[in-house]
């Protein structure tokens, strides 16, 4: 089993892991709103944030050793993320409504978000109770050079959402129903 010789490691291996999944899911929704020329909605921007507050959890938990309070705070992100999904599911749940971009796997990037936020808060609880006292002495160890690689990924995908957000909706509100980016010239005005 991962935990029985060294716990510490095993907490560090899956944070790593949990990180390194919603750095992928960041990357997916960033690289398709590109492919298919999508631009995310103001709802899909929450859910992209939700994943980035929960991230920084996860992360703070790979750097810093495990806490209740990273947990907690990977929690909260999901369940804020949980409410923006939710409402977006919710505004396309009508018969005949074809939702909001264009569905992968059969769903929409909504739907899957939920489903990831739900995950989080599961794979959280089960850590609080598995990670009692991994913490205690993870600061005197180094972070593994994959470790190291997972958050610069994670930063690198997170500034690369925050300026493509910068660049579809400048410093004020994001159009609802966006159709490019307002600073080059290709999208509406909020």
């Amino acid at each position: 089993m991962i935990f029985s010789r060294n716990p510490a490691r095993g907490s560090r291996l899956l944070n790593g892991l949990a990180l390194l999944a919603v750095t992928a899911i960041l990357v997916m929704a960033f690289v398709w709103q590109f492919a298919y020329d999508e631009a995310p909605c103001p709802l899909c921007l929450l859910q992209r944030v939700a994943f980035m507050l929960a991230g920084v959890g996860l992360l703070l938990n790979l750097r810093l050793g495990p806490s209740p309070m990273h947990y907690a705070m990977t929690i909260a992100a999901a369940l804020g993320g949980m409410v923006a999904s939710g409402r977006q599911i919710l505004l396309h749940i009508a018969p005949g409504d074809p939702g909001y971009g264009t569905p992968f796997l059969g769903l929409h990037f909504y739907t899957w978000a939920f489903i990831a936020f739900c995950g989080l808060i599961v794979f959280c609880v089960i850590m609080l109770s598995a990670d009692r006292k991994w913490g205690d002495n993870m600061l005197k160890r180094p972070v593994p050079a994959l470790g190291m690689l997972v958050m610069a990924l994670f930063f690198i995908t997170v500034l690369a959402n925050l300026g493509s957000t910068t660049l579809q909706c400048g410093f004020g509100p994001c159009p609802d129903n966006p159709t490019g980016c307002l600073w080059l010239g290709s999208g509406a005005t909020p």
